[in-house]
């Protein structure tokens, strides 16, 4: 659909002036995933509820679906995101599922710049951080929609299984929100040659192109790391009275543990990098 005029031009007789073109575009393209049809709706959030469930811990509930979820995979649309999660999904059902665990424990445990919690890229080791998972809890309940609590309410699986049953509208705010974290996650599973790295592309394919304030913020995030407060931080409690932090969950500025002990390693165990 074409940008319509600035009211003032409309007032004027003449052409929109290029800085309200520019808005109007920006504008369009924000508010696109509301105009789609019923059927493109119905696959996007089969594509965000796909991407939920690979982007969890591969247990054995998982692990027995794969069969399954390519199948799925592979009747999907000819998309960009079908693409890349048939690429993983190929890789996905081929591994042990030993080793699915253990890559999966490497890649979003023991790496903070892969770490799936959003709100740490963007609020970091500060307070900001305890109100912001406080104001995502708040969206989901706004919704009617009640976690199980078992995970923080900023764990990337949860704000996509959100996504899906909201839509593309407010159900997607938070994921737009958080694109510059999800760029620098994509960034560090394809610098560390991760097949989840196609995963995070699928899900990027749906969002709003980066701009270069995107670009330019992910580069120093990448540089410098998230914000940091060192004293007296408490970033949950003081927020969410203890509720967004259930037993061993992510605390920055430590590593985020495992979200399932995996079997024990079979050679010593690698700390963070």
């Amino acid at each position: 659909m074409s940008p319509l005029p600035s009211p003032s031009a409309e007032r004027l007789g003449g052409p929109p002036s290029i800085p309200a073109l520019v808005r109007a575009r920006v504008r369009a393209a924000v508010r696109r995933p509301s105009r789609l049809t019923p059927e493109e709706t119905a696959g996007r959030a089969l594509t965000l509820r796909l991407v939920s469930l690979l982007l969890q811990y591969p247990d054995a509930e998982l692990t027995t679906a794969r069969a399954e979820l390519t199948t799925v995979v592979e009747a999907l649309p000819v998309t960009p995101a079908a693409e890349h999660l048939a690429r993983f999904t190929g890789w996905f059902a081929a591994q042990d599922p030993e080793a699915l665990e253990r890559h999966y424990v490497e890649m979003f445990d023991l790496r903070r710049k892969s770490s799936l919690y959003l709100t740490y890229y963007l609020h970091g080791d500060t307070r900001r951080r305890g109100m912001a998972l406080l104001t995502l809890n708040q969206r989901y309940r706004a919704a009617g929609w009640d976690t199980d609590g078992g995970e923080l309410p900023d764990h990337l699986p949860v704000v996509l299984e959100f996504a899906a049953l909201a839509g593309p509208g407010g159900g997607e705010a938070p994921l737009r929100r958080h694109r510059r974290g999800l760029e620098l996650i994509h960034r560090a599973l394809t610098d560390a040659d991760s097949p989840y790295g196609h995963v995070l592309a699928a899900l990027l394919t749906l969002l709003p192109p980066p701009t270069e304030a995107d670009r330019a913020a992910v580069a120093q995030l990448v540089a410098e790391g998230p914000p940091n407060e060192e004293v007296g931080l408490d970033p949950y409690g003081t927020y969410g009275e203890g509720e967004f932090a259930p037993p061993g969950t992510f605390v920055p500025p430590l590593p985020a543990p495992p979200t399932h002990v995996p079997p024990a390693p079979t050679s010593r165990t690698e700390g963070p990098r």
